[in-house]
């Protein structure tokens, strides 16, 4: 018999730059290094996973960081940022930025657990579609939204250091 994770999903707060830094770097190097190159996974996470850059997120109006923990210990997070997209249509659209789990976690419910926190605070926040980004690439995440409800709904560049890559733009109603 297996004992049920449990998983406390909370929002981030000021306090949190630091954790979502290391957090949000690792968890994008254990996602996509093996399918980049070291120059283009350096000058991305260098530009994007800072103390400073992850504060002025925290600290932007439209934008909330979910941080499931495990054990009291961070074992993944989630952003969303109000607005739409190109090609997103739908009432009062929300992104849902990032959703990561730390790679020890993948398959145990952290995952779930951030994304019904996520449906649940757009929901409250009287949001009615839920969009996303997914790299063409990572069929794993592409099956995960699936079983979420998300649709394909089109497709955007996703820019990796020096690389253009594809994202496909996946929505569903909340």
């Amino acid at each position: 018999m297996t004992q049920e994770l449990h998983v406390a999903v909370r929002r981030a707060t000021a306090e949190d730059a630091n954790l979502l830094t290391e957090l949000g770097a690792s968890t994008f190097r254990e996602t996509f290094a093996g399918d980049n190159t070291a120059e283009d996974m350096n000058a991305y996470l260098a530009a994007n996973f800072n103390a400073a850059q992850q504060t002025a997120e925290l600290a932007h109006p439209s934008s909330t960081f979910l941080i499931a923990e495990v054990g009291g210990a961070p074992a993944g997070y989630a952003k969303l940022q109000a607005g739409g997209a190109e090609g997103i249509e739908g009432a009062r659209p929300i992104e849902l930025v990032r959703l990561y789990a730390s790679s020890e976690w993948h398959g145990r419910g952290v995952g779930a657990a951030l994304m019904q926190a996520c449906l649940d605070e757009a929901r409250s926040g009287g949001y009615e579609t839920i969009w996303l980004g997914v790299w063409e690439g990572n069929p794993r995440a592409q099956a995960f939204y699936r079983k979420w409800h998300f649709q394909p709904v089109g497709d955007h560049v996703f820019q990796l250091g020096s690389d253009a890559q594809r994202d496909i733009l996946m929505a569903r109603a909340i």
